[in-house]
């Protein structure tokens, strides 16, 4: 007996789609084997039909409008390629409405749409699947929603833009300043013309947040996550913390704290010993602490037309499956069943704790010292480790670097604000956060 094949419809075939069409051809009997009937593209939707039409040979039916593919019924699942909130978000609800089953790999939506598009797949028991939009290749929505489903889990801390990890690898690999490191990093393709989604971590952001609700079972909230990006990282904080042992990586961090859930991205050092912290070049990584299985490492190419399409299809091969299955009996879209998501507070980052690495340009004087660390003291701040670096021949100031021990984000504002005051302060403190990784 013949089994009838599942029919795809592909919405933009750039990279990605191009990349999906193609490993899906290719691995096309190995795939069937594992999702137990044939999975086929059989319509394709591109505004440039000359690249739809180079990519597929004229091997499938296409056209220009989407809707037309979103409306076949003869197309089983829809894959969401375009990108971005636009057009995508419309047509993603629109196949929902139809009760066709949707796969994307766009994490911009689902951070900012995610509970109005999961809500409405809930209602007409259709799947939404979306492992690409989280580190391209590695299959950590999986591990998350279902292989560590036994723990509870405390924290996530990730690697998860190419693009920055790569200029930082650079400037600690070369010691060169972060503008001329974006200049290569955009010639050899790593970044975009306009490259502020990557590097002022919005995306990294976008990911987090999609993370953070599997882990923790809450909405999607990206409007509250806490962005800081690269650009303004100077070669000089890689080159000390480099000295005290660590390596400096942009972070997503996600933590369950007593009174909330931290969601934030910003440059963090690292202990060197980690092995996320030495993740280098475009790879992602994504760190998971859960309580029964400990710490678990996802390591893999985070971006890219094959890896990305490797999430794509399995994401194909796991609606296939589940496709005759009751809706009740399906996995969660976030791993919790919708009726448990709780809406817990994200903490703002003034009441998050973490460990601080702090520089200050000082003069070279008695006393400038104990102002310091008295200031820290007032504020109930203990120093990890410290150095000052020794002035040059005929150099009047010099710099000192701070390790603190945990402290909450309002209280080192409060003591940055106060030693600013000082008149020995010269240049605006430098306060990067530091994680240990550890437990």
């Amino acid at each position: 007996m013949s089994v009838k094949p599942i029919n795809v419809g592909l919405l933009g075939i750039g990279t990605v789609g191009a990349g999906t069409y193609t490993v899906l051809r290719r691995n096309e009997q190995e795939i069937t084997r594992r999702a137990g009937r044939p999975i086929r593209i059989t319509r394709v939707a591109d505004k440039n039909l000359e690249l739809a039409q180079r990519v597929t040979a004229g091997a499938v039916a296409i056209t220009d409008d989407a809707r037309a593919v979103v409306n076949d019924p003869e197309i089983d699942i829809v894959v969401e390629l375009i990108g971005g909130c636009g057009i995508a978000r419309e047509l993603v609800l629109e196949a929902i409405g139809v009760g066709k089953h949707v796969v994307t790999a766009n994490k911009a939506l689902l951070a900012k749409h995610g509970n109005e598009i999961f809500a409405l797949a809930q209602q007409k028991g259709v799947m939404v699947a979306f492992e690409a939009a989280v580190a391209g290749g590695i299959p950590i929505i999986k591990a998350l929603r279902e292989g560590l489903t036994a723990n509870r889990i405390a924290w996530i801390a990730g690697i998860i833009n190419g693009t920055t990890n790569f200029i930082l690898s650079e400037m600690r690999d070369k010691g060169l300043p972060f503008a001329e490191v974006l200049k290569e990093a955009q010639r050899l393709g790593y970044a975009e013309a306009d490259p502020s989604f990557d590097i002022d971590g919005v995306d990294a952001a976008h990911k987090l947040t999609i993370m953070a609700a599997i882990a923790f079972g809450i909405p999607m909230q990206f409007d509250k996550a806490y962005i800081e990006g690269i650009a303004a990282l100077d070669a000089a904080d890689i080159k000390y913390a480099e000295q005290l042992g660590y390596r400096i990586k942009l972070l997503g961090i996600t933590r369950k704290a007593a009174a909330g859930i931290e969601l934030r991205v910003h440059p963090t050092l690292i202990p060197a010993r980690r092995l996320i912290a030495n993740v280098e070049g475009a790879m992602n990584a994504v760190l998971v602490q859960g309580d029964a299985v400990g710490a678990t490492l996802y390591y893999g190419k985070g971006a890219g037309a094959e890896p990305t399409a490797s999430a794509v299809i399995a994401d194909l091969v796991d609606v296939t499956r589940m496709h005759t299955a009751d809706p009740e009996h399906r996995v969660p879209h976030l791993a919790f069943q919708p009726s448990a998501v709780v809406d817990t507070p994200i903490l703002p980052m003034t009441e998050v704790e973490t460990s601080y690495y702090l520089r200050l340009r000082v003069e070279d004087k008695p006393g400038v010292l104990a102002d310091i660390t008295r200031i820290l003291a007032d504020e109930g701040i203990s120093i990890d480790a410290m150095i000052q670096r020794e002035p040059g021949e005929g150099e009047e100031q010099t710099d000192i670097i701070m390790l603190t021990h945990l402290a909450r984000e309002k209280r080192i504002d409060a003591a940055i604000s106060k030693m600013q005051a000082l008149p020995v302060v010269r240049r605006a403190v430098i306060r990067l956060r530091l994680e240990a990784l550890d437990k």
